[in-house]
C-alpha cells in the first residue's frame, strides 16, 4: 500500500485543527452535563412536603425530649422517695395496716 508524502502533513494539520476546535466543545459539554446533575430538580410539591416532614419530626423530638425529662424527674422522685422510707438494716419492716373503703369488706376494720 502506498501512501502520498503529502497526505502525512495534510493529515497532521487537519488532525491538530479539530482538536483545537474539538476539546474546548467536549470541556463545555462536560461541564454542562455536571452543572445539570448538580442541581436536583424537584417539584415545588414535594419539596413543600419535605418542609412540612422536617416540621413535623422536629415536633415529634421536641415531645420526645419532653418525655424523657419527665421519666427523669419521676425517677429521680421515686429514688429519693424510697431512700427515705428504706429501714436500716437489722430492723423488722413495718407493713402499713389496709382499710377498705367498703362496709364489711375484707380488710375492714
Amino acid at each position: 500500500m502506498y501512501i502520498p508524502g503529502e497526505l502525512i502533513p495534510i493529515t497532521l494539520f487537519v488532525m491538530a485543527g479539530l482538536t483545537a476546535i474539538g476539546v474546548p466543545i467536549a470541556r463545555a459539554y462536560a461541564r454542562r452535563i455536571d452543572r445539570e446533575a448538580g442541581q436536583p430538580k424537584v417539584q415545588p410539591e414535594v419539596a413543600a412536603r419535605l418542609e412540612r416532614m422536617e416540621q413535623a419530626l422536629d415536633a415529634i423530638a421536641i415531645e420526645v425530649e419532653r418525655i424523657s425529662e419527665g421519666q427523669r424527674f419521676t425517677t429521680r422522685l421515686l429514688s429519693e422517695r424510697g431512700a427515705e422510707r428504706a429501714p436500716e438494716r437489722g430492723q423488722p419492716t413495718r407493713v402499713p395496716e389496709l382499710t377498705s373503703p367498703h362496709p364489711g369488706g375484707r380488710h375492714a376494720q
